[in-house]
């Protein structure tokens, strides 16, 4: 209950700062029009999460020959986002290393389950969390995993001035920091850094190996793709949030 409380200020603190922009941008008018329609949201959003958890929680979907539930939950709305596909994968994977040495960059997991592995976030406050940029961090101890959850896309793209080839610093970085034998799992959405998008045409930001997933309905169905098909996917269109999802493995 005290997460979920957690969660809800924060949230609402990011929709203050929207607002304004919005204000700033569109003016009165457009405010309460965005203010309308968060509203509907938060009505409607207990409702939809039973939904899908009730009438939809034996629906899967298959990566790498795996099949894998859905996830669903309140927080984030997973159910209509890539989260329902990318917790999952990346959850496998991390429970196949009991006993080892386990970095998370972005505080992801923590709010949808116990954690007791490492959490790199620069920005959120939390218990366990190290607030440090991730092209700085020299950690003590190499990690035998490094997971990344819908984080770099942000990394120098959220931030002012922008710096969109500091990406490749953090994953240089990132490699310094993996164990001999280790490994990083990263998942990127498409079509929201668009110089990160680049980078990956262009094949300046390359993963030992790529995989990838592209959202085929409204109702949040993902199926296995390639990258021709995913390449130019778009960010909210034409469904929303992310329709394009690269998950990079890098192994040492």
């Amino acid at each position: 209950m005290v997460m979920e409380h957690s969660g809800a200020l924060k949230l609402f603190g990011k929709l203050l700062s929207r607002a304004k922009e919005v204000y700033k941008e569109k003016g009165v008018h457009y405010v309460i029009r965005f203010g309308a329609r968060i509203a509907i949201g938060i009505i409607t959003n207990p409702f939809c999460y039973y939904y899908y958890r009730i009438f939809k929680s034996s629906r899967t979907f298959t990566f790498r020959g795996e099949k894998h539930s859905y996830f669903y939950h309140r927080y984030n709305t997973t159910w209509g986002n890539e989260r329902a596909v990318e917790i999952p994968i990346v959850w496998r994977i991390l429970k196949k290393y009991p006993r080892k040495r386990i970095l998370e960059v972005g505080n992801v997991f923590s709010h949808y389950f116990p954690v007791d592995h490492d959490v790199l976030d620069k920005y959120e406050k939390a218990d366990n969390v190290i607030m440090q940029d991730i092209v700085d961090f020299q950690p003590s101890e190499k990690y035998d995993l490094i997971v990344s959850i819908s984080t770099l896309e942000h990394v120098g793209w959220d931030e002012d001035p922008r710096e969109p080839a500091k990406v490749l610093n953090a994953i240089e970085n990132l490699k310094r920091c993996l164990a001999a034998g280790g490994k990083i799992v990263a998942t990127l959405p498409l079509g929201l850094n668009l110089e990160m998008d680049k980078l990956l045409r262009n094949g300046k930001l390359q993963f030992t190996k790529q995989y990838y997933l592209k959202k085929i309905s409204k109702r949040n169905i993902w199926i296995e793709s390639d990258w021709e098909n995913v390449q130019n996917a778009k960010y909210n269109y034409p469904f929303r949030w992310a329709s394009g999802l690269i998950i990079g493995i890098i192994e040492r």
